[in-house]
């Protein structure tokens, strides 16, 4: 600039020997006050720079408007799946005063996680709509803000259901209800257990398009699901919770368990398109292995330099390994470090089809289900389970060599694992069925209506009808001391002449216990009974696998044909029988079987028909042994009976009426359409007494799990004198062996009948029931010519009071044939009419010491089976149909 002064003039000039000095080094303390001396020129602002204007109101903030515009730039990237806007890493530096974003969500996640409150912790949903699906559904799950809004909503689902639905339906009153599953997660850490049970049908009404998902690709989204689920635990139980489970080296995890799954497929409909999808299957558990360890995520250790590589996760059976070390970069060799390598539990089940779901003319398949975690040992061989898991594929090196083609083998993976029998078990049971179990228990009538309800498509035979109630509901079982204890299941034996529904009450019974194993004495070996060793394809090592009797241990074996058993085979079963435990020592393995069972068999006499002319032994071929085992020992024998044969053929052409195809058909139309049935139709009626089977199956359940009788000391006299009267007697004849071990049956059957009345004791009618199973069960066995003479003598222990009218109906029935055989004798008309003297009936009463004769004409037992009383000439007419 002409003709201005330099105001750096005033300043002298460096020389250059200076220079020389700052080049080899400057002296900061020398001319340090020149540093602070005053610039005029630049100590003050150009006025025309500033803007000191104020802000109007009104006026948008241009730094609030450049956020917001941020901000819905990043939305509209969120909604297109780009990445977010921004700087690159190389641009973000150390000292940055702003946070970055991964440090800001990190410490509002921590603040987050003091507050317990569920209606407190809400996630904050993102601007996108995942339910349009772009590509594949596995690609599309496997994005990161997918994973993530999936995550969010289930986690809110945990916390909210069934209140805040975002579909808009309201839960029934409005009001707010408990949450459900905040509820189950309580529970389910307080009994410090991992599986969360989940209702499909909830999942489904508050994420339908999720719940789809589910299905199609479960392997991700139960991976979510679990992950979500264990952030809520984490916020709702304190640090010391998780520390207890690090403690024994494990990591806590969630797992949730998908119940009540729509749609289910057998074993033999699954196919290609049922790959890595969720299906449920039925069937029967025919083989278990053993608890092995499989590797989950796997860490290796590089032997040249001692590197720690990994962890790599294990998601199928084919061994993952790295290629080189990423620290010396040698190829190997690499060692598995254990210390570090995280297991889990694993076992394999043998899945058959059921029997009964297996089509005409062909062979039941299997399939192999793997079980993980928590599932492990949920099932045992003989159990019928439902699985709910993943259809996946495997490489099988032996198929690919048999087959000479790519072949894959499949499994399923599962997830949730029920049993049969878990419907009527105990924990099953809610609070209605509880209540409806003890309001029947308050019925004076309720044994002889569980009775009635045993079979109730089989008419007759009540003493064998008693005689299984007794066995479903079992007596107490008693340890006196550790290496002896007595048993409380009970044992019966049908024996008598074909066509009398023998089989029909073993099958009866295989439907309707809680356990239940049936085999046949001609298809069943001592192995198949008891126990066979067999080798583990795994480990190659010797294992036992159990028979009929070790599967129904706490259940009821049925032995169909138990005379066609061999004498080898059938001396097998006598330690089950009593003992209840089964002694192996084969191959090497020296152990002890439980076999708690109750045993029931059927039988048929030599010949075909039981003679009553012959001895007990000399109409079935069973030692003494054998007999002695069992407490009730049922002779049944077809008797020509025209009153008895009459109502019998009446009840059977009955059943076959309402049990028509299209009568049921019509039947549930008129219901639809609300109509009555017509006159005709509604007499053919069940009786009210019956039980429906459902309800009996969870009175036996409840009556079992929390009935425990005690017998007290006055009854045991009366039981005392009863087994001395029958081994007097039974040294006389050559009926049934009585033994100690029938001294024990009365006890046990005395308790079961205080059971089946929910008593905590055993009361005078419950011993009442008991010795008169153990009196009738005696004198069956004998001869014809004996048991007239017997059941004179052992009249006070057969007729009980409520059995009064019973007993003077079987006097009637006497008498009427004997009225039928003096006509044909006399070669009178035999009519539709026969007259008997009611002075007859009465006389046979005053044997039996029963005086009250005439309640029975009012009772409708009396009018039921076509008899009629006259009052004025003392006559009973008897009308035949």
């Amino acid at each position: 600039m002409d003709g201005e002064a330099n105001p750096l003039d005033q300043y002298e000039a460096v020389d250059n020997e200076v220079m020389e000095e700052e080049e080899e080094g400057e002296d900061l303390m020398e001319n340090m006050e020149r540093d602070y001396q005053p610039q005029p020129h630049l100590d003050h602002y150009d006025m025309d720079g500033i803007d000191d204007e104020e802000v109007e109101d009104g006026v948008e903030d241009p730094i609030a408007a450049r956020q917001a515009a941020e901000e819905e730039l990043n939305r509209r990237d969120a909604r297109q799946m780009r990445p977010r806007r921004t700087l690159p890493d190389f641009m973000m530096a150390d000292d940055d005063d702003d946070p970055r974003r991964e440090d800001f969500n990190r410490r509002r996640k921590r603040r987050q996680s003091f507050d317990i409150a569920p209606s407190e912790t809400h996630d904050v949903p993102l601007d996108l709509d995942i339910e349009e699906v772009k590509g594949r559904l596995t690609e599309w799950i496997a994005q990161e803000q997918v994973a993530a809004e999936i995550k969010r909503r289930f986690r809110h689902f945990l916390r909210n259901y069934p209140n805040d639905n975002p579909n808009g339906q309201q839960p029934p009153g409005g009001a707010r209800q408990p949450e459900i599953y905040m509820e189950r997660i309580r529970a389910m850490c307080k009994d410090n257990k991992r599986s969360l049970e989940l209702e499909y049908s909830h999942w489904a009404e508050f994420q339908p398009t999720l719940s789809i998902w589910v299905a199609d690709a479960p392997r991700q989204m139960l991976e979510y699901m679990d992950e979500a689920a264990t952030e809520v635990v984490e916020k709702v139980f304190s640090e010391q919770f998780f520390d207890m489970w690090r403690a024994y080296g494990e990591e806590y995890r969630v797992h949730v368990r998908l119940v009540g799954l729509p749609i289910s497929d057998s074993l033999r409909d699954l196919r290609n398109y049922h790959l890595n999808c969720l299906v449920r299957v039925a069937g029967v558990v025919t083989r278990r292995t053993g608890v092995f360890p499989q590797l989950r995520l796997i860490k290796y250790d590089c032997v040249k330099c001692g590197y720690v590589m990994g962890p790599f996760a294990m998601h199928t059976e084919t061994e993952v390994k790295p290629n080189a070390c990423p620290n010396c970069q040698s190829k190997g060799p690499f060692t598995i470090n254990s210390s570090e390598t995280v297991y889990r539990d694993y076992q394999k089940l043998t899945l058959q089809e059921s029997p009964g779901s297996v089509p005409a003319g062909r062979l039941p398949r299997h399939k192999e289900v793997i079980l993980t975690h928590d599932l492990i040992d949920c099932a045992r061989p003989g159990e019928e389970i439902e699985v709910t898991g993943m259809y996946v594929y495997g490489y099988d090196a032996s198929l690919n060599v048999k087959n000479s083609f790519p072949v894959f083998s499949t499994h399923i993976e599962a997830n949730f694992v029920s049993k049969r029998e878990d419907i009527y078990s105990m924990h099953a049971l809610t609070d209605d069925d509880k209540a409806r179990v003890l309001e029947l228990s308050r019925d004076p009538r309720i044994g002889q209506r569980i009775i009635k309800s045993i079979a109730p498509s089989i008419y007759g035979h009540e003493y064998i009808k008693t005689a299984l109630a007794l066995s479903l509901m079992g007596g107490v079982e008693k340890s006196p001391s550790p290496a002896y204890r007595l048993r409380g299941d009970i044992n019966v034996l049908l024996l008598g002449d074909p066509g009398v529904a023998k089989s029909q009450f073993l099958k009866y019974l295989e439907k309707t216990a809680p356990r239940a194993v049936y085999t046949t004495g001609k298809g069943a070996s001592a192995v198949g009974l008891t126990a066979a060793v067999q080798r583990d394809p795994i480990t190659k090592e010797w294992t036992l696998e159990g028979g009929a009797l070790v599967l129904a241990d706490k259940g009821v074996c049925l032995i169909d044909e138990f005379d066609k058993m061999n004498d080898q085979d059938r001396v097998s079963i006598h330690e089950a029988m009593e003992q209840q435990s089964i002694s192996i020592s084969k191959a090497g393995i020296v152990t002890q079987l439980q076999a708690r069972c109750a045993v029931i068999a059927a039988a048929n006499p030599v010949g075909g028909r039981y003679d009553p002319s012959r001895t007990l032994a000399e109409n079935v071929e069973l030692s003494d042994p054998i007999l002695s085992r069992f407490d009730v020992l049922a002779v049944v024998r077809d008797i020509v009976d025209p009153v008895n044969d009459e109502k019998l053929a009446s009840f059977v052409v009955d059943n076959h009426m309402k049990s028509h195809p299209t009568k049921i058909a019509r039947d549930q139309e008129a219901r639809e359409a609300g109509l009555q049935q017509p006159e005709e139709e509604a007499a053919i009626h069940t009786d009210p007494d019956i039980l429906p089977q459902d309800l009996l199956r969870k009175y036996v359940t409840y009556a079992k799990q929390n009935c425990r009788p005690t017998l007290q000391e006055a009854d045991y006299d009366r039981i005392l004198r009863l087994y001395a009267a029958l081994r007097q007697e039974a040294a006389l004849t050559h009926g049934m062996p009585v033994a100690v071990r029938h001294l024990e049956s009365v006890v046990r059957m005395s308790e079961a009948s205080a059971r089946m009345h929910l008593r905590d004791y055993v009361a005078d009618s419950d011993i009442n029931v008991a010795i008169k199973m153990m009196v009738h069960s005696f004198i069956g066995s004998q001869k014809f010519t004996v048991q007239q003479t017997l059941e004179r003598k052992f009249s006070r222990y057969l007729t009980l009071p409520q059995d009064y009218h019973s007993l003077l109906m079987s006097l009637l029935r006497q008498a009427l044939k004997a009225a039928q055989r003096e006509q044909a004798l006399a070669g009178e008309w035999q009519g539709a009419h026969v007259k008997i003297l009611g002075r007859i009936l009465e006389e046979k009463a005053r044997e039996l010491e029963i005086s009250d004769v005439a309640s029975l004409y009012s009772s409708s037992m009396f009018q039921s089976s076509g008899f009629a009383y006259d009052s004025t000439a003392n006559v009973i007419t008897y009308t035949s149909t």
